[in-house]
């Protein structure tokens, strides 16, 4: 088994913890919400043999403390980026889960959207004039894998706007009060048994920043970016995600330019772990064809 080490990298004053394993090519591996790392290591000894993986866990998961205010999927994108420049430096693959897919859509639509402008304006190695297609791929990412992506517009049920009404109604007294007593009694509010409620599983789960942080990211959806990315994406999901379920990914192929959709049976969230033969197969194909 190849040798598995344990850092820190600083950002911005925020330890992030992150592991690295194998040898070869690099291959940054992003994790879901509400896990870390650790949940990525068996996929990571896995590929060993053919990449060095560097695991961070992100801010507010595993090792990694929150950071000091709530973060937007733009914070965690920047420092995906941050940690790719100064500890990978350079171009990376990517094996990207659940949350860490929402990064991976902003990351590649941002490099791809400024590789884009950059051809067009004739400031970078093509002008205006030699009329030149789209990059093949984003200037910081090579193979980009996502699996159970969140991003996506979910589907919402009767029972979800019943709860978005009852949330609404409650806010509603708050918002006749003064600035200063109307953030306070909101803050009090958020914090009773029937507001945290309200709220899906996860929401129930959290506390203080990473609660706001949930509820800034879960909020944005990305559609908006599946245009922007050039890269050749590979969607591999589990046919039984709850999650993120089936027709999410296929909108996101959809959307995407170079998208393809492969489904592993018997699967659910985590197919790297449901099935993790197939699922390795199938990222060994992906990442070593020409």
């Amino acid at each position: 088994m190849a040798e598995e080490k344990t850092y820190t990298f600083d950002y911005q004053g925020l330890p992030v913890s992150y592991r690295v394993t194998g040898s070869g090519p690099p291959l940054m591996m992003l994790h879901g919400w509400g896990s870390s790392a650790r949940v990525m290591l068996p996929l990571a000894r896995a590929l060993s043999d053919i990449r060095t993986c560097y695991i961070p866990d992100l801010p507010g998961f595993g090792a990694t403390p929150p950071p000091e205010t709530p973060w937007s999927v733009d914070d965690y994108t920047k420092l995906a980026r941050n940690f790719a420049k100064n500890v990978i430096a350079g171009p990376t693959d990517i094996i990207a889960h659940s949350f860490g897919g929402r990064l991976t859509l902003k990351w590649a639509a941002q490099t791809g959207r400024f590789k884009h402008l950059e051809t067009k304006s004739g400031t970078g190695a093509h002008s205006a004039e030699a009329a030149e297609p789209a990059p093949a791929s984003s200037p910081e990412l090579h193979k980009i894998i996502i699996t159970g992506g969140a991003g996506m517009k979910p589907r919402r049920s009767f029972s979800y706007y019943r709860r978005l009404a009852t949330a609404t109604i409650m806010k509603a007294p708050f918002a006749l009060l003064p600035g200063t007593l109307r953030a306070k009694a909101t803050s009090w509010l958020r914090s009773t048994s029937l507001w945290k409620s309200l709220g899906s599983s996860d929401y129930q789960k959290l506390d203080g920043v990473m609660r706001e942080t949930f509820v800034k990211t879960v909020s944005e959806h990305l559609e908006y970016c599946l245009p922007d990315i050039p890269d050749e994406v590979l969607l591999l999901w589990g046919k039984e995600d709850e999650a993120t379920p089936w027709y999410q990914a296929e909108r996101m192929e959809k959307g995407l330019k170079n998208g393809a959709l492969v489904g592993i049976e018997r699967a659910g969230h985590y197919a790297f772990l449901d099935q993790p033969d197939r699922f390795q197969r199938i990222v060994r194909a992906f990442l070593t064809a020409e």
